[in-house]
């Protein structure tokens, strides 16, 4: 991947575990993927006022055939 700006959010989520399936099906599909997550989530297990949330990420390149992987089931 590139710079960070180049990042763009693709899936959120609630706790890591979703989001590892979603980057995983992008990544089988050739698109690389970030997760962005606070670090106190996963340790501490909460998943309360945003400390849960989980951001896929792709590059900008990639963004509209990873929202239209996703969109499928």
């Amino acid at each position: 991947m590139k710079s960070n700006d180049d990042l763009v959010a693709v899936y959120e989520t609630q706790g890591l575990t979703r989001a590892e399936i979603i980057k995983a099906k992008l990544e089988s599909a050739g698109i690389p993927a970030l997760l962005k997550y606070e670090s106190v989530g996963p340790v501490l297990a909460v998943t309360v006022d945003g400390l849960g949330r989980v951001l896929v990420l792709v590059h900008q390149a990639h963004e509209q055939t990873a929202r239209e992987l996703l969109k499928e089931n």
